[in-house]
């Protein structure tokens, strides 16, 4: 995309992940344009968008991994039927479907508890518009002061906060203490309640925002 516009930077996966990280391909896209000046057509950003979807699910049905420690949370509050799970991705909805099914949480998240800020809404968008999380609440029947999310990116946070949903920042997902301690900065600034570094931490992150 970059080399068609005589543009000489060039971008990993990972850089493009730390970078661009909370947005999806298609927001990754747009700021590209904006960051380096430059104009692709409507079909042309599709094109991009969908090339980019089938080799990502292709890579994540054989490769994704659950957030360590993730299951035996999902499970407890699953059981405990108190709480009601959702996702919330700027992803598109196949990709975020096939991540879900492949590290075999699909049993804690129904399928219309699944939400894409790339697909579900009547214009795609990305995190940190705060679209795909009031359309979410919406559609689950519950006001977003009564909801929880937990987020690990700016953009994500912000989508959250600004939707009026109390955030947890998960910073478990970064390499290192110290980059982990740069991002809990970055969250706190963008409006978490609470950050947590392992997933063995989450209920008492909740039962903290809980009692606020």
């Amino acid at each position: 995309m970059l080399a068609k516009h005589n543009i000489s930077e060039r971008y990993t996966g990972p850089d493009l992940m730390s970078t661009f990280v909370g947005q999806n391909f298609r927001g990754v896209v747009m700021s590209l344009q904006s960051k380096y000046g430059f104009k692709l057509s409507d079909a042309e950003v599709d094109s991009y968008v969908s090339r980019e979807l089938g080799k990502v699910i292709e890579t994540l049905e054989a490769k994704a991994e659950p957030c360590v420690g993730v299951m035996p949370v999902l499970e407890d509050l699953y059981k405990s039927k108190k709480y009601g799970l959702a996702v919330v991705s700027s992803s598109a909805l196949s990709r975020v479907q096939a991540s879900v099914k492949k590290v075999h949480q699909d049993n804690f998240f129904p399928p219309d508890h699944i939400f894409s800020a790339a697909t579900s809404l009547p214009v795609p968008t990305t995190k940190p518009d705060p679209a795909i999380y009031l359309h979410a609440c919406k559609v689950i029947g519950k006001a977003p002061g009564e909801c929880l999310a937990v987020e690990d990116s700016k953009s994500g946070t912000l989508s959250a906060v600004r939707a009026g949903i109390p955030t947890v920042g998960y910073v478990g997902s970064y390499g290192g203490v110290i980059k982990q301690k740069e991002m809990a900065e970055v969250l706190k600034e963008a409006g978490v309640k609470v950050i947590m570094d392992d997933w063995s931490q989450f209920m008492d992150c909740l039962s903290k925002i809980e009692a606020m």
